[in-house]
């Protein structure tokens, strides 16, 4: 995977790593950046959610960031993977309104604009700058870890941190806000609930993790907002 040199440093979400630019890689080739048919559609999402297993969650204590493998790895067979461009740079590619691309072969737009899922904010993306921009796990590390995720391999772990379908471009503050709080404790503004739960469920489905009962309660009513 081709990597940038030294001279910006843009910090990523939910994480301490930065990455180093100076001027984007190149992009070998199209890659799809979402699994076929994700998110669910809202009746195969309440069928999912309701063969999910209900279970609380499990060995809270031992989860550790650093059990998911390295940040924004390419190296996973997860939609976007090998495509010689990292997560993150996929998410912004895949989920900003690009106002420059630059090079049309580029991994990362060089502008744009995120339309927010979670607060309605619309935030400016420039390359070479600092932005209120984050990328997030929709099923958060350690609630997928609480989930079920301790007793994955190392490998699913990576492949999990690095799905494109687990990951949102999305505010900052509305990111730190949510932390790794269920749907239970943590929703996003009302108008999304009906994709958020989708999603959600999704994963939780795609990856069989568990759920716990006030979880399960809540992404039934958010289901309830699809038209």
């Amino acid at each position: 995977m081709a990597r940038r040199t030294a001279v910006l440093l843009v910090c990523l979400a939910a994480a301490t790593a930065c990455h180093q630019a100076e001027t984007p890689p190149e992009r070998p080739s199209p890659v799809p950046l979402t699994s076929h048919g994700f998110p669910p559609d809202t009746a195969t999402a309440r069928r999912e959610l309701a063969g999910l297993t209900v279970a609380w969650g499990k060995n809270w204590e031992t989860y550790k960031r650093a059990e998911f493998g390295e940040t924004w790895s390419d190296e996973t067979d997860a939609p976007g993977g090998r495509n010689g461009c990292d997560t993150r740079d996929d998410v912004l590619h895949r989920d900003l309104t690009v106002t420059d691309q630059g090079d049309p072969d580029a991994c990362v737009p060089l502008s744009g604009v995120l339309h927010d899922p979670y607060t309605g904010k619309e935030l400016p993306y420039s390359y070479r700058r600092a932005s209120q921009i984050q990328t997030d796990h929709v099923v958060p590390l350690g609630a997928a870890w609480r989930a079920g995720a301790w007793a994955w391999t190392p490998e699913k772990r990576l492949t999990y941190a690095n799905d494109l379908d687990v990951l949102l471009a999305v505010d900052k503050q509305a990111n730190y806000d949510k932390s790794s709080k269920t749907p239970d404790k943590w929703k996003p503004r009302r108008e999304y609930w009906c994709e958020y739960a989708r999603r959600w469920t999704g994963i939780k489905a795609k990856y069989a993790l568990t759920v716990t009962p006030p979880e399960k309660g809540a992404l039934f009513e958010m289901l309830g907002t699809c038209g």
